[in-house]
């Protein structure tokens, strides 16, 4: 093939391989690079390519020649310094009006920076947030595209061909300029580390308080999954719990140790949610529960040591169970109140105009948090585009109701058994929150001033007001 593949792919991980195939498979012509000979070579010998429009190049200047111009070329390798490495070396084999597509998990500032970059050049710059792992890059993921309008319109076609299909419709859009489509992918990630969480704690709560085994546990995602709470994340764990290990004839999730790794974007949704001002607790506590966990054998010592609560569980089994149903739904829906919220505010601070309705409308599948309830959040912006808080709602305002007497309980039931669950406990902190017209922070004000003489406001009338708490004590 020479100078007519529409889109070259760098990097040939188990990403940018699947999603070089999935756009085989739509009929694009595709050139392929990676900067390690040995997986050119492998990727060559395993036949993957075989009958496909692919054309395999063993250098930059290569590849820049298979891809008709304007070329799209897309970068499938790891974030960071890597793709300002990547950027140098492609710059000077590219012409004015080339793209170049970065699908990383790139942070969203050095997206903003790469963008104004390569625009001094007379070149586009694309990021992309890409979600649905290996499954969703061979067969369908969703795409969270940023850049300008021009760049996303040659491109988007591929893009949208490629993505998961959910009522006709494709889980790919533009979403903003410069880096609005990773800092969505970001907070996709975000709300996928709470969604995992929450479903973790109430799988601890079947075991240590409904007294379920691993079997029994799987049969009640099943069932959970045939109604509200039908999502991937429900039906995989369904599927976890049945699975064997057969070395030991155990559950296989029972012969796995409880320490948890993560990448980095949790902790990114979480540092960008506190830094515009907005609460997202169950977000973050996802986040603290993963480095809490890494802590393993300071949690083995100090369980000796450290007293713990004493008294039996003695509620009913089976309510308790469809206790933790609704619980686990209401804390779900206050996570991605939480996300959508940060999403709000990092749209006005960055100038995005992002659109709450066709975000929900891609995550509905290809994406790891892809749920039923998603058409629900579709819905619920399509009919209020400015709703400043997903659970005000009515859909949501009454699901909160009818479930918030069950997370009361579990949390409750918890607490009392000594049981860590920081996200549900989180969520319902959040929902009490956000819900009480007058809290605490009348102390911390008047703390503040005492201390610092930092002022504080009033209730009966506007300004900034200092008090001379010493003189008048």
């Amino acid at each position: 093939m020479s100078a007519d593949a529409q889109i070259g792919v760098v990097g040939l991980g188990v990403m940018g391989r699947n999603l070089a195939l999935n756009m085989t498979d739509h009929g694009y012509r595709v050139a392929v690079h990676d900067t390690f000979g040995a997986v050119l070579d492998g990727f060559a010998a395993s036949g993957a390519a075989d009958g496909r429009p692919i054309s395999i190049a063993r250098d930059l200047p290569g590849l820049i020649a298979d891809v008709a111009p304007p070329r799209p070329i897309l970068l499938m390798i790891k974030a960071g310094p890597p793709v300002d490495d990547m950027l140098d070396a492609l710059m000077p084999h590219l012409a004015a009006g080339d793209m170049v597509i970065d699908g990383g998990n790139s942070h969203f500032r050095d997206t903003v920076r790469r963008t104004a970059t390569m625009a001094e050049r007379g070149l586009h710059f694309v990021g992309v947030g890409v979600s649905g792992g290996e499954e969703g890059a061979r067969h369908g993921p969703s795409l969270m595209a940023g850049g300008n309008a021009e760049a996303y319109g040659r491109i988007g076609p591929i893009f949208e061909a490629i993505a998961a299909q959910v009522g006709g419709q494709p889980c790919a859009a533009h979403v903003g300029p410069d880096g609005a489509g990773h800092f969505v992918k970001t907070l996709h990630n975000g709300i996928e580390y709470a969604d995992m969480q929450l479903i973790a704690e109430v799988y601890y709560l079947l075991a240590k308080l409904a007294g379920l085994d691993a079997s029994a546990m799987a049969d009640v995602f099943a069932e959970w999954n045939r109604g509200e709470l039908n999502s991937y994340l429900i039906e995989i764990t369904a599927d976890i719990l049945r699975r064997v290990d057969p070395e030991t004839g155990r559950p296989m999730v029972d012969v796995i140790l409880d320490r948890a790794g993560q990448k980095g974007t949790g902790q990114w949704a979480s540092a960008e949610a506190l830094a515009l001002g907005v609460p997202a607790p169950t977000v973050a506590e996802a986040v603290f529960a993963r480095t809490l966990s890494a802590l393993k054998d300071e949690r083995v010592a100090a369980e000796g040591h450290l007293p713990a609560a004493t008294a039996p569980f003695d509620g009913d089994a089976n309510a308790l169970v469809a206790d933790l149903r609704r619980s686990l739904f209401a804390a779900k829906l206050c996570a991605y109140a939480q996300g959508f919220a940060v999403l709000r505010a990092a749209g006005e601070e960055n100038g995005w105009p992002l659109d709450f309705a066709t975000i929900a409308r891609i995550w509905r599948g290809g994406c790891i948090i892809r749920a039923q309830f998603l058409d629900r959040i579709a819905s619920a912006y399509d009919a209020a585009p400015t709703l400043a808080n997903l659970l005000l709602g009515p859909y949501f305002t009454a699901a909160m109701a009818e479930c918030l007497p069950s997370l009361r309980r579990v949390a409750a039931a918890a607490a009392s058994q000594g049981l860590p669950v920081p996200g549900l406990q989180s969520a319902l902190s959040y929902y009490d929150g956000y819900r009480t017209g007058r809290l605490w922070a009348n102390m911390i004000q008047a703390q503040r001033d005492y201390f610092g003489a930092h002022t504080f406001e009033r209730v009966d009338r506007p300004g900034s007001f200092h008090f001379d708490w010493v003189q008048q004590a």
